[in-house]
């Protein structure tokens, strides 16, 4: 699954605000990790190459590769919840479908119940330590006008021209 750049970066810097508090560190600065993302450094390498490729290979091979992205999943989740056990071999009957089997899926893997969960509230991470309440913040689509100058969206919208032109792939931003 992948997300628009614009509320992927949001998401990133404001988790990296929070391990930068938990370790009692100067967090990075907003425009320090924007202009950062924009030159493909990021912590888990250049993330639109990332996307790209499995978004290329879920072309290839879509029987071995299934590709969401966040803003559809948001939009009409019960939709992907089906697409998703399709994929895996595990459809739905008609009398799992009619007994509302796919909406309780939808309900217990929602955003703010999974947030919610003890264990994310309190919980952390083996090895580094950190909360898992750290990978849960709003889960909304387009929270990144909340913070993206008009510089910052023409920029952002030309990276995403550059690295994505020619390939279908395609964000909603809001």
């Amino acid at each position: 699954m992948c997300r628009n750049p614009f509320d992927q970066f949001i998401s990133h810097w404001k988790f990296l605000q929070n391990i930068a508090q938990e370790q009692n560190v100067q967090p990075i600065s907003f425009e320090e990790a924007f202009e950062l993302f924009c030159k493909g450094i990021h912590s888990f390498g250049p993330s639109s190459e990332h996307v790209l490729g499995y978004w290329k290979a879920s072309l290839d091979n879509p029987r071995k590769i299934l590709f969401f992205k966040y803003e559809d999943v948001k939009e009409d989740t019960s939709f992907h919840v089906n697409k998703l056990a399709d994929f895996l071999g595990c459809p739905f009957s008609d009398v799992e479908k009619s007994r509302g089997v796919i909406e309780e899926i939808v309900k217990l893997c929602s955003f703010d119940n999974m947030k919610h969960l003890e264990v994310n509230k309190t919980g952390r991470i083996r090895g580094s330590g950190a909360k898992n309440s750290n990978f849960f913040r709003k889960g909304k689509v387009g929270d990144w006008t909340n913070y993206f100058t008009p510089s910052m969206s023409e920029r952002m919208n030309k990276l995403m021209e550059e690295k994505f032109s020619g390939s279908d792939l395609t964000f909603k931003m809001s």
